[in-house]
């Protein structure tokens, strides 16, 4: 990509400058024209999922999407079955190389179904997913005191869920 000046070259640009040129470097053709790839190439707009009345753009870690996919094929297994819709978001769920995510357009029923994916994770492989999920969206399952039986827990008040106050 680039060489390094020989003596000679150092020499004469010695005497161009009045100053000794202890080191000098250009690039070579291969430099110049990854240089003018680099150059030509735009950055790509971010065409990600948007979403729709109704809905928020949730971003999951490749680990949280694995377990949710795992949740989405047991649809006709599970006595709770994903939200409506919910599977067909899972497949058509796009990735960001950039934040290295998976984006999803999910309204707030499906955003608690995914969060019941994530506790079944839990109790069966790692609590990673889940715990993250809850920090980001606020929701998370936990059994009820009472009856033992899961139950969804808001942890503080959705984005748009705002009073005012």
């Amino acid at each position: 990509m680039a060489e390094l000046a020989d003596t000679d070259t150092r020499a004469h640009l010695s005497a161009l400058v009045s100053r000794p040129v202890r080191w000098a470097a250009r690039l070579t053709p291969y430099g110049r024209d990854a240089l003018a790839y680099a150059h030509a190439r735009r950055p790509a707009e971010p065409v990600g999922p948007r979403p729709g009345p109704g809905e928020r753009l949730v971003e999951l870690r490749p680990a949280q999407m694995s377990a949710l996919r795992v949740f989405a094929a047991l649809t006709d297994e599970l006595a709770v079955k994903p939200a409506d819709g919910l599977a067909e978001r899972v497949r058509s769920a796009s990735f960001s190389k950039e934040a290295n995510r998976w984006q999803l357009c999910l309204t707030e029923e499906q955003i608690v179904s995914v969060a019941y994916g994530l506790y079944l994770h839990r109790l069966t492989l790692s609590e990673a997913e889940a715990n993250a999920f809850a920090r980001d969206y606020n929701v998370t399952f936990r059994p009820s005191p009472a009856t033992r039986t899961p139950t969804a827990v808001l942890l503080r008040p959705l984005a748009g869920d705002s009073d005012g106050a």
